[in-house]
Formats: structure tokens, sequence, C-alpha cells
């Protein structure tokens, strides 16, 4: 491993920002090169507005159709991550910047209550968050999350929370007082065991025995959980997925999801630094077979495919997969959301 070679970060880079024309660099006129962080990267937060908060997907391969994203970046580091791309439309890079340039949506509370308040809303479950996790670091200096399930509380909005990270246990008097009324799932992203693998692939996230104790304690206190054993890396974390699965049924999972890594745009770069400077044995085996789940290349738009792969990895993994949900967590599911208990601030004053 480089010298240089920050801790505490999953990206070590900064790719070009393929939307800007300019672009930083550290040379000195003499010819020496001068690191580009000689010191610990220092996260900054700013304060940015929601247009919308609401966000659309029309994607065939994702459940919920409207997801909630409070912050832009995310400080958890995750080197796969696929969201890293969506950071350039801000005007940042996808690698170090995206973990250390954090947009905060002050208004999006504000803005989700008008979203609610339309006459053209038609109450759905919303994703918590579909971009970047709602429980990162920065969450638990600005309690945005917290102020959206509160919103989701009184206007009765069934959502689906999904996060790597404990901190969501602030919330458990939340989450309860939603469960009680079918309005809420939440789900732990796991997608390994090893807490060394953590420190490197998931730097700032919590470790997989946190999570699963976590959903022990959620179970009995009456709130639904699942896992999304997500993204699988040939190579990096494909012998964990039946004991993931098995613990976390354990432990009181009602269901399970997966998803395969790809690596569109500049998470490419990012990964491939990542990996030939942490297992540098192993670069041309693990981007192989990630080649051979989308057709023979490391990214991926086709619907279905870009998920879940296809070939004989991908059969792999399903079986896997489908035999240790079947094994644990047979029999079990999640309640089903009760959509009558929405009510807008429109319809409370049609009964005043």
């Amino acid at each position: 491993m480089k010298e240089d070679y920050l801790k505490g970060r999953g990206a070590k880079i900064r790719p070009k920002n393929e939307f800007l024309k300019t672009e930083e660099v550290y040379e000195h006129v003499e010819g020496l090169d001068e690191p580009q962080w000689t010191q610990k990267p220092i996260t900054k937060y700013l304060a940015t507005s929601a247009k919308n908060a609401l966000s659309k997907n029309d994607s065939p391969d994702l459940p919920l159709s409207y997801s909630v994203n409070p912050y832009q970046g995310c400080e958890h580091g995750c080197v796969y991550c696929y969201a890293r791309n969506s950071h350039q439309y801000w005007g940042y890079d996808a690698g170090l910047g995206f973990e250390t340039t954090i947009l905060v949506k002050h208004d999006i509370v504000a803005q989700l209550s008008k979203s609610f308040d339309n006459h053209r809303y038609k109450v759905q479950p919303i994703m918590l968050s579909g971009n970047t996790d709602c429980y990162q670091p920065a969450e638990r200096k600005f309690e945005l999350t917290r102020k959206i399930l509160n919103l989701c509380l009184v206007y009765g909005q069934p959502l689906s929370v999904i996060t790597k990270n404990t901190l969501i246990e602030r919330d458990l008097d939340l989450l309860q007082a939603l469960a009680k009324r079918n309005l809420v799932h939440v789900y732990f992203s796991i997608n390994h065991l090893d807490p060394k693998l953590k420190v490197l692939l998931e730097p700032r996230t919590a470790t997989a025995a946190k999570k699963i104790r976590l959903i022990e304690k959620f179970e009995c206190a009456g709130v639904p959980c699942g896992i999304m054993v997500a993204p699988i890396i040939p190579g990096i974390n494909t012998e964990d997925i039946a004991s993931i699965i098995k613990q976390a049924a354990q432990a009181g999972a009602r269901k399970a999801g997966y998803t395969v890594v790809r690596l569109n745009g500049k998470v490419k770069q990012v990964f491939q630094d990542w990996l030939e400077n942490n297992f540098p044995e192993r670069v041309g085996k693990v981007m192989h077979q990630i080649e051979s789940l989308h057709g023979g290349k490391v990214n991926d738009t086709e619907w279905g495919r870009r998920i879940k792969g296809e070939g004989p990895m991908a059969l792999w993994i399903n079986q896997v997969f489908n035999h240790a949900v079947k094994k644990h967590m047979e029999g079990r599911s999640m309640p089903n959301y009760d959509m009558s208990q929405f009510m807008s601030a429109r319809q409370t004053k049609l009964f005043k």
C-alpha cells in the first residue's frame, strides 16, 4: 500500500469532473509534484435547498417510485457507491470530494410537507433515502431524517428506510410509533461480516455485528426489519452471503434482497484504484468477474441485469442467496403498509 494512501476514507483520488472545463492541479514550476492532500481531509457541510423533496425514478428494478434525500454526498465512503457519479452534477468530484463535501438540504422538511399537501399527490410508500444514506454522520448534527420521520408520522405517510449506520437507533421512538400504524419498514444494508474489510470498503459505516444486534432490538420493539446484501462483489464478499442471511434471520429479520456491484462512470476509477492498493493480487480476477455479470463490461444500464447480473457467476450468486433465504427466512414477510391513514393538511381543513 502507498505510504500516502489516506486512512479513514474510501476513495483516495479525485477523478476529473466530466461536466467541468477546468481542473485543479498541484504542480511546482520546478517539476516536483506535491501530494494533493498533505493532512487528514476535513468534511465540509454546505447548505443548499431542495427544489423538489420527492425524487422520482422510473426504474422497474426498484420497488418504490419516490425517494427523499436530505443529503447529497456521503461521508460513509463506500468505494462502490453508485451515487458518487451524481456528485458531479453539483460541481464536485465522484471520489474524495463525494465524501468530504456534503450538501445539506435544510428546507427538505418544508418542501416535503408542500409535496404532501399538493392536490396531485397520491399516497404511496416513499424511500428514505434512494441516493445517499439518510443516517450518515451529517445526520447527527442536522437531524433532517428525524424531522422527516416525524413529518411522516403526522401525515400518516408510509415509508421504507434503508441505512448502513446504527445512528438510526436514536429514532427508535418515532419508528415504533410509525410501526404501530403499519407505516414503516426498516432495512439494513449488510454485504460482509469482516470488520477489517469494512474499514477498507465502507470506512465510516457500522460493522455488520452492530447492525445485526440492532435488528434484534428493533424487532423486539415491534419495528419490522429486513436486510439488503448489497452490493455483492465477486472475489471480495461473496463468501459471506449465506452467513449474513443466517445471522440476520436469527436476529429476527423478515426479508432479504440483494444486488450485484456495477461500476458506472467514475465509480470504476475509484473502485479500481481502491482494488489496486488494497488487493493488488486480485485486480484481474475481480474485474473480470464483475465484467462477467454485465455482458463483458463493468458498467451496466440494462434493466434487470444491472441489479442481478447474468451468466454463470450471477446464477451462482442467485442460488446461494435463494437457498439461504429459504432455509432461514421462509414464511416471513414485511407487514403491508396502511395507506388509509394518510391525511394532508389540505384534507384536514376540509373536516374542520
